[in-house]
């Protein structure tokens, strides 16, 4: 058995090796063709990875999500005509907004307990009246006010778009919140060309930007790497589709 486990972490170790060689052999050649400053943002990129982006919500407000102590719930309103074009549109968003922060280690209300919630209060009023009932420290209000997943003027080619706004509220001690962020979300996706609709389906590519969508609304709230976007250069604009709104 020590042979084997002997075996296995050379094997290990060298792959490693292998890797770390071939990343020092491209950042070499990358190197001997960069201009200028280039070399040393190469450097950087090989020592400490890619660049972090801090979210805007850390930079507009001084404050984290991802912090100590801290939970977050999460609801949206979608007016009744797209909800009729597409059934519960909110509550797809939400969840799957929802989702995406846990996955980043951010403390979130499970969504279907906020469903629940919705259900039993259809007559709530403001976002803060649920982060009153669950004793959170932030509430994330997405009020959608345009979605479609075609092209305009046809339903033969695939183009997500989401205008929104985001609205993020702090919750006292007595439960009255305070609206202390607001963002604007103009998505698109992709950003070039259309999908075709002999390519995919509509179930596939609605799956598809709800997720890149609910990544776009994550961004605002949780850190993440700069070489993500441009992991798709036909979507990049999409991923700087949220803008910070001030005052």
């Amino acid at each position: 058995m020590k042979n084997l486990k002997s075996r296995s972490s050379l094997q290990s170790s060298g792959g490693g090796g292998v890797q770390l060689l071939s990343r020092l052999l491209l950042t070499g050649l990358l190197l001997l063709t960069a201009p200028g400053c280039q070399y040393v943002l190469m450097l950087g990129y090989l020592i400490g990875g890619p660049p972090v982006e801090e979210p805007l919500f850390e930079r507009d407000t001084g404050q984290s999500m991802t912090a100590r102590d801290v939970r977050t719930a999460v609801i949206c309103h979608a007016p009744d005509e797209l909800k009729y074009r597409f059934s519960d549109l909110d509550h797809i968003i939400a969840s799957r907004v929802t989702n995406q922060l846990a996955m980043q280690k951010i403390e979130v209300i499970p969504y279907d307990d906020v469903r629940v919630w919705l259900a039993e209060n259809p007559d709530w009023d403001e976002a803060s009246d649920l982060g009153a009932d669950f004793d959170v420290t932030f509430v994330v209000f997405v009020d959608v006010s345009e979605f479609t997943l075609y092209e305009r003027n046809g339903n033969q080619l695939f183009r997500g778009r989401c205008d929104a706004m985001v609205r993020v509220y702090e919750m006292d001690a007595e439960g009255d919140g305070q609206q202390i962020f607001t963002a604007e979300i103009e998505s698109l996706y992709p950003t070039e060309v259309p999908r075709s609709a002999a390519d995919v389906s509509f179930d596939a590519f609605r799956v598809e930007y709800i997720f890149r969508l609910s990544d776009e609304i994550g961004r605002l709230f949780y850190p993440y790497h700069r070489g993500d976007l441009f992991q798709d250069t036909v979507d990049r604009r999409s991923v700087y589709g949220a803008r910070i709104l001030y005052g």
